[in-house]
């Protein structure tokens, strides 16, 4: 009897509102494997916060992007829709897919996101997004993990000035993307269903080196990196 086939389910949002109290407007995610081949797509925007809080929207940090969004409903790229539909239809969803494990590049972030959602637009009746059982997984930390603590990424990285202003080696999804994909001027697009294609890729590139892989939420994850390139600096000093 074959193995049964596994599928993830990995989520993008973007949010108006605070950092501490992200609501998402825009929500993108795809059902795949761990090749990374996709079977569903699907892009929302939330009636709930994009209409009904036009006046936080304005402030949202991509709010230039509002007349994109509303050509992309007009033409169907996008789906404006209430809440509790895009909902309905992620879990039936996951239900067809068995879909058992949800991850995103920051998944502390998103969760904590639609968390905030729910429970806005319940009025705190109901106070988590996804099922009870749902197991998470971090794109940020399995790629800091094995890919982005390699020799070859942080001299990528350095040669090509991703670094912060402080001068740690970025660790961003985009130039996660830049380096597998040997892309250097790569830019995220920073709408959910396009971000959430490049962080199916980094995903199923952090499966395929079949390394024991941590995939627990981290929000200091960026430190692997950054401890990888201190130890790549004390062998160079001695040599």
């Amino acid at each position: 009897m074959g193995r049964h086939k596994e599928y993830f389910l990995i989520i993008d949002t973007e949010t108006c509102n605070s950092i501490e109290e992200p609501l998402p407007y825009d929500i993108g995610y795809a059902i795949c494997d761990r090749f990374g081949n996709i079977e569903v797509e699907r892009s929302f925007v939330v009636a709930e916060i994009f209409i009904d809080l036009a006046d936080v929207m304005t402030s949202a940090y991509y709010a230039e992007k509002i007349p994109m969004y509303w050509e992309d409903i007009k033409n169907g790229t996008r789906k404006l829709a209430p809440f509790w539909s895009i909902r309905k239809t992620m879990l039936a969803d996951m239900k067809k897919y068995d879909v058992k494990k949800v991850g995103a590049y920051n998944m502390g972030f998103d969760k904590k996101a639609l968390n905030n959602l729910i429970r806005y637009v319940s009025k705190s009746w109901k106070r988590y997004f996804f099922p009870f059982g749902t197991e998470y997984f971090c794109i940020w930390n399995m790629a800091c993990d094995v890919l982005l603590n390699r020799t070859t990424y942080i001299k990528f990285a350095l040669d090509n000035g991703f670094t912060s202003a402080v001068g740690n080696i970025q660790t961003s999804a985009e130039c996660a993307y830049r380096y597998i994909k040997n892309k250097v001027d790569f830019i995220e697009n920073h709408t959910g269903l396009e971000d959430v294609k490049i962080e199916v890729e980094i995903f199923a590139k952090c499966i395929s080196t079949h390394k024991k892989i941590d995939r627990t939420i981290k929000k200091n994850c960026w430190q692997k990196v950054q401890k990888k390139r201190k130890e790549l600096n004390r062998k160079a000093a001695v040599m």
